[in-house]
């Protein structure tokens, strides 16, 4: 078997002018992933979270991405004033 040449890794970076976008679509879907999955299992019980979790958090996705967009700056701006530089 022929060895494989390294793979290009800048083939698959996003540039960083997307960064904002890149955060806000990880951040909404591992948070989410992880409130919906709580919310489930407390309204539904342990027994129903594998069968209902997926249903729950892809809709929830949905709507957090867009809030993610939207609300960062700002919150990014309230932290700027509630702060001192170091």
């Amino acid at each position: 078997m022929m060895p494989q040449p390294p793979l290009n890794r800048t083939a698959a970076m996003i540039p960083a002018r997307y960064a904002h976008v890149a955060f806000a679509f990880l951040l909404s879907g591992m948070m989410s992933f992880i409130v919906s999955g709580v919310a489930i299992a407390r309204a539904r019980g342990m027994a129903h979270l594998a069968d209902e979790w997926i249903g729950g958090w892809l809709p929830s996705w949905a709507v957090a991405f867009p809030c993610v967009l939207v609300i960062a700056p700002i919150a990014r701006r309230i932290v700027t004033r509630l702060t001192i530089p170091a």
